[in-house]
């Protein structure tokens, strides 16, 4: 999940503004902040120009994390199987 529509919200920039800064629909950038859409590398590097043109300072990785990152958290807090479950 991406943190552009955070990023959008403190900058209090509309969706119509980051837009057209990007060249893409407000509807686009909508589909970007629910993750109804993904965005490849090149649109990811213009939304982040475009939000840093607007008064951001921030990185590609502050817009868009890794979403591996997210997965090894996520399984890191995972609890190893109960010994003895399934015949082990």
């Amino acid at each position: 999940m991406s943190n552009l529509k955070a990023i959008r919200g403190e900058l209090g920039v509309t969706q119509q503004t980051l837009a057209e800064k990007v060249g893409v629909s407000q509807s686009a950038i909508n589909h970007y902040e629910n993750g109804n859409r993904t965005v490849d590398t090149v649109l990811g590097w213009r939304i982040v120009n475009a939000l840093n043109l607007l008064g951001a300072d921030c990185k590609f990785e502050d817009v868009f994390p890794d979403p591996q990152e997210d997965c090894e958290t996520k399984v890191q807090g995972v609890k190893p199987p109960i010994k003895g479950a399934n015949g082990e």
